[in-house]
């Protein structure tokens, strides 16, 4: 996914706020479930859930107003009640910023819960590792 950075998600410096980073992983992890067939509209009318638990970021460059900046995703575990989705964001070849969010699953009656079957078997295609951290 690809994304101009506009001058509303830079500082008085002219970079990247860090809290964008944190909506670039959203935005690039919501993509990634879309792609693999359950946006979270359908999560959500199934009964699913996934909120944020803990997230991570480690930077590594910053990022401008007006870069294009590209965003990927990764399931690097699912298992239980939780999935890690790792994410970068780089410029060109050039690693900005890598980390991971963990979501947990909830059912609708706010309850924690198993991930689901199709979720798991969806986002298979998904599963490795990124290549900032191999």
């Amino acid at each position: 996914m690809e994304y101009r950075v506009p001058y509303a998600d830079t500082d008085q410096m002219g970079v990247v706020y860090y809290a964008n980073y944190l909506e670039y992983f959203e935005r690039s992890r919501t993509e990634m479930l879309r792609s693999a067939g359950l946006p979270y509209s359908e999560l959500e009318k199934r009964g699913v859930f996934l909120p944020v638990s803990e997230a991570y970021c480690k930077y590594h460059a910053p990022a401008r107003y007006d870069d294009l900046l590209t965003f990927r995703s990764y399931v690097r575990e699912i298992k239980g009640v939780r999935m890690v989705i790792a994410s970068e964001v780089r410029r060109g070849g050039e690693l900005l910023v890598s980390g991971h969010v963990t979501l947990v699953s909830v059912n609708a009656d706010r309850k924690v819960c198993r991930m689901t079957n199709d979720l798991m078997e969806s986002c298979k295609q998904f599963f490795f590792e990124p290549e900032s951290e191999q």
